[in-house]
């Protein structure tokens, strides 16, 4: 297709809108020499190359970017088209629209490799199709934002969608290409320029994206705001000249605008609300700027006393903001013809607010008030939305004052790029996000935990790199892992111990390996010398499962392990082989002695009364074992009755603090004097021959039955807990003192 854009004074003047004398003769410059470069190209949406050339660099004309950007929205396109222009951009326009350009095309790339793509992993995590797409894209939006390093380079790329975009309306071509460019549109650059800010290409970006994906809809909804446009636009013109009246009779001084309402955000709110066109209150609205709060509420006065309000549609965020501190008055009305009308309030600090700060458009209409990747992010794209935002009133500077101020914004936005994260693509274009710095390593990890671990080298675009290479924006990477089954292979310690890790993600899991890896050692160290035990002592027939169980543990490697850390003794596991089971025990056996008392554990009435209440159904807790004459408390369980605690017990205390209203009182009753409490007695002492018989004495001698016993030697110590039946805490602390006074003892209490 042959070039329909000629250079014409109109053309001309405006690209070269807003500069200055200088920049508008590069601009012109720049003009003559694309005419001549792109001659009859066409691009690949069929359209004048040169034609889009000089669109682009139009929108940007009209969003009054600097020459720079102007120049690179003109150059791109051909750079792309004939690969050998690109050396030539520098040379003759300058460093910074040859690297706006080389961005531009960086973009571009990244389009052509993830559209269409799917996530392969997302199944395995369980992700439905729409959960990927939404996932992807949004990863994709961040992208775009991290990878140009200079902000002006995503300008470019919103004025050239807008651009093609307008060539498919204009040709008004409608099949499967426009359709998917559509919603390529509507789904990453959209979004995008509502973000930052960039009104006037986000709706015209929404509508035209619109039109190619539900061309009828389209149809049916412009032509409904047709046949009612110039009765809407009279009337709110009529509206807002009676309102202005109203005010200036009040002494208010006031900006009042109308809203327009786009045919994308219309059909948007149809669907969400399920309303018919006759029904959407703010078809016909405005918004009205006043200077301070109490301005607001005098101005809603005016309005509800020149038309009706609708109360269940007003809302007073102001006193009320909303949760992400957005502030304004919302109010729908009655008018004259019975039609109803939104009206907006706020002050300007309100609106710059709810426009650039973290109460922006996007947020609640977007995500709903939810958070959105942190409040880093947030404040980068705020304070970028107000870069975008700045204008220069040229009647109120003077002359080179201009310049300077743009020259300021320049260097903000080029160093307004969000590089706290790196967009990295795998083979199949999938998407991961990573810190600053990530290897191959970190990307390994976040693809697949196996991956991770079988990580042995890796391609970065195609070339293989140490790993240890920090990854970069938009690079592909490519993981070259080790053969065989997964759990074969496993990381290096190097990898905790160099520079070959950022993210603690990725440090956590190689620990986590070798962790495992360090059991698995003790393990098999536990068990040869266990193993070791029963050939010297001739019993290599034993049922291990029942040795175990006889020493306390309740699986076999649950012993090995314990012997492996050296903290059970093997001379307790040979004890236990040589155990015949005869009524006479070795000198360091505990005696376990049937006690005539009436026991707590066998049935016996526990002695607890709940006050104010007869008959509920009570228990002495486990877990700390209370005995008169301790403070106790009752807590009410599901289906068990109420479990009596020690007032102290830290079990008591958590269960209190999640259901405080199941906490009952209770106290001890009358019990029958041979009634005994089972309780936990521990001691620590150095570990000795004939340790056990001494302490088994005491007991002996306080008439205290030991009804369970559990023994551990470690580097020399000893740590025993007995479960002894006592009648009250006297009797036990009797013989705690008896104990404390056994040679080696270091302490003996109540566990």
């Amino acid at each position: 297709m042959v070039s329909t854009t000629a250079i014409t004074s109109a053309t001309s003047e405006q690209l070269v809108q807003g500069l200055s004398v200088d920049d508008g003769a590069r601009m012109l410059a720049a003009l003559d020499y694309a005419s001549g470069a792109y001659g009859e190209r066409v691009c690949s949406t069929g359209q004048a190359a040169f034609d889009f050339a000089v669109g682009v660099a139009s929108t940007l004309a009209f969003m009054r970017t600097d020459v720079e950007t102007r120049i690179a929205g003109l150059m791109f396109e051909l750079t792309l088209l004939d690969p050998a222009h690109a050396p030539l951009i520098e040379p003759r326009f300058g460093k910074d629209v040859c690297d706006l350009a080389s961005g531009v095309r960086q973009l571009i790339r990244l389009r052509e490799l993830t559209l269409g793509q799917k996530d392969p992993a997302a199944a395995a995590r369980g992700r439905n199709a729409a959960q990927q797409a939404v996932a992807q894209v949004e990863t994709l939006r961040k992208m775009l934002l991290a990878m140009a390093s200079d902000m002006r380079v995503v300008l470019v790329r919103l004025a050239s969608c807008v651009t093609t975009l307008r060539y498919f309306a204009e040709i008004k071509l409608f099949n499967d290409m426009t359709s998917a460019y559509g919603r390529e549109t509507l789904d990453l650059y959209a979004p995008l320029a509502n973000r930052l800010g960039i009104w006037q290409l986000k709706w015209e970006l929404e509508d035209l994206s619109f039109r190619f994906i539900e061309p009828d809809t389209y149809k049916r909804i412009a032509k409904m705001l047709e046949e009612k446009r110039m009765m809407r636009e009279g009337f709110v013109t009529s509206a807002i000249a009676r309102l202005q009246a109203e005010m200036a009779a009040a002494g208010i001084q006031a900006d009042v605008f109308g809203r327009p309402k786009h045919i994308y955000s219309i059909w948007n709110k149809m669907k969400g609300k399920e309303l018919d066109f006759t029904d959407l209150y703010d078809v016909r609205a405005f918004r009205v700027i006043v200077a301070d709060v109490k301005t607001c509420y005098t101005v809603l006065g005016v309005v509800h006393n020149i038309w009706t309000p609708i109360p269940k549609e007003f809302d007073d965020y102001i006193s009320r903001p909303k949760p992400n501190g957005y502030q304004s008055l919302h109010t729908v009305v009655t008018a004259e013809d019975g039609r109803p009308l939104e009206v907006q309030i706020r002050t300007q600090e309100m609106h710059n607010f709810a426009e650039y700060g973290v109460a922006a458009h996007w947020r609640y209409k977007e995500e709903g008030g939810s958070n959105f990747q942190g409040q880093k992010y947030d404040e980068k794209i705020a304070w970028l939305r107000q870069l975008l935002a700045w204008k220069t009133d040229v009647a109120d500077v003077v002359v080179g004052q201009e310049e300077q101020q743009q020259r300021e914004w320049v260097e903000k936005l080029k160093s307004a790029a969000l590089d706290d994260r790196i967009f990295v693509l795998t083979p199949q274009a999938r998407v991961l996000e990573l810190p600053v710095g990530a290897t191959p390593v970190d990307f390994a990890y976040h693809l697949h935990t196996d991956v991770g671990h079988r990580c042995r080298g890796a391609r970065v675009d195609n070339v293989m790199v140490p790993l240890n290479t920090p990854l970069k924006n938009g690079q592909t990477c490519e993981i070259i892992t080790a053969k065989g089954a997964p759990g074969t292979a496993g990381p290096s310690r190097d990898w905790l111990n160099n520079d070959y890790t950022v993210a603690s993600r990725t440090r956590s899991k190689i620990r986590a390996w070798f962790h495992a890896i360090d059991m698995q050692q003790t393990l098999s160290d536990g068990r040869a010398m266990v193993e070791k035990t029963l050939q010297r002592e001739g019993k290599t027939a034993v049922n291990l499962e029942a040795l175990a169980n006889k020493l306390g543990f309740a699986k076999v490697d649950d012993l090995f392990l314990s012997v492996g850390k050296d903290e059970f003794s093997l001379r307790q596991v040979e004890q236990a082989l040589n155990d015949t089971g005869e009524p006479a025990e070795p000198e360091d056996a505990v005696v376990l002695s049937r006690s005539r008392a009436s026991s707590v554990e066998q049935g016996a009435k526990s002695g607890v009364l709940v006050v104010g209440t007869d008959g509920l159904m009570t228990q002495l807790a486990k877990c700390c074992k209370p005995a008169p004459p301790d403070g106790i408390v009752g807590f009410v369980t599901r289906g068990k009755g109420v479990s009596i605690h020690r007032t102290t017990c830290k079990n008591f205390a958590e269960m209190r603090a999640q259901a405080p209203e199941r906490v009952i009182v209770t106290e001890w009753g009358r019990t029958s004097s041979d009634t005994v409490y089972p309780v936990d007695i521990f001691i620590l002492a150095g570990d000795r021959q004939g340790l056990l018989r001494d302490i088994s004495e005491i007991f002996s001698r306080e008439k205290i039955n030991v009804i369970g016993v559990n023994t551990q030697s470690a580097k020399g110590f000893a740590r025993m807990t007995f479960t002894a039946e006592i009648g009250a805490t006297a009797q036990l602390q009797k013989a705690l003192t008896a104990i404390t006074e056994v040679s080696g003892v270091q302490e003996a209490r109540r566990a």
